[in-house]
């Protein structure tokens, strides 16, 4: 979603066009974002808002992959959960109770608000014996005062203090992208995956045997493509040049 659809809050431009393109085609398809903050509903309206239609059961998050990875490996388990409505709604969806007594998981996601007391309390569980999960392991995400702390500096300092690494469940994961996938019940070789960082979207995409799309509007500049050992696909200056291909 962001620096492939809006960035900064702004609609790329002939991003507007491309879903629109997408849509009437009739082929399936989710906008993904490793942000766990907000619901489905809450980024279609966010989305709406920047002029894209997007139905909010046409995005896939961090939050549901984790919700649905959580209901596979422990049906109708609990949890304790760091971060905010995208991820404690889509955990009670799928049955889990939320609670901060001797829980099977606890979950960190992303929040604006991270609270001491919280990770405190999220460290003497993972010491206790829960499981420890997170979203996504981006370490900062952007304001427009600067950079703020994100899922993955938050889990660095929890794994500092209990010696215990998360199991992260977004990108660059190729879980995020199976996930999609089978939520649109699609096969790998015939779904294609368009992202703007080398580091979380190409990877992940070529790792689950997707067809991958770099477009250069947000992260990964021309010039950073060849540090990888890994390339995308096709590289393309935005999802304009891509309206043709659908």
């Amino acid at each position: 979603m962001d620096g492939v659809l809006v960035h900064e809050g702004r609609p790329v431009p002939g991003a507007d066009v491309f879903i629109k393109r997408l849509s009437e085609s009739g082929k399936k398809f989710r906008v993904l974002t490793n942000n766990s903050i907000y619901t489905q509903r809450d980024l279609s309206v966010r989305l709406a808002g920047a002029g894209l239609d997007v139905p909010a059961e046409s995005i896939w998050t961090s939050a549901l992959a984790t919700a649905q990875f959580l209901d596979d490996q422990r049906p109708g388990g609990s949890a304790y959960v760091i971060g905010e409505a995208g991820l404690t709604t889509a955990l009670h969806e799928v049955g889990y109770v939320l609670t901060d007594l001797d829980p099977d998981y606890v979950v960190l996601g992303e929040t604006r608000t991270y609270s001491f007391t919280q990770i405190t309390r999220a460290i003497r569980l993972i010491e206790n014996g829960a499981r420890f999960i997170a979203t996504n392991p981006d370490p900062i995400g952007p304001s427009t005062e600067g950079s703020l702390p994100a899922c993955g500096a938050v889990a660095a300092l929890i794994t500092k203090a209990t010696g215990v690494a998360p199991y992260f469940v977004g990108k660059p994961n190729p879980r995020m992208m199976r996930s999609a996938l089978n939520d649109i019940e699609a096969h790998s070789e015939t779904t294609a995956m368009i992202g703007d960082r080398m580091d979380t979207d190409v990877v992940s995409g070529m790792e689950a045997g997707l067809y991958t799309i770099l477009v250069l509007t947000g992260v990964t500049q021309r010039d950073q493509i060849d540090r990888y050992p890994y390339r995308p696909s096709l590289v393309v200056d935005s999802v304009a040049d891509l309206i043709d291909l659908i």
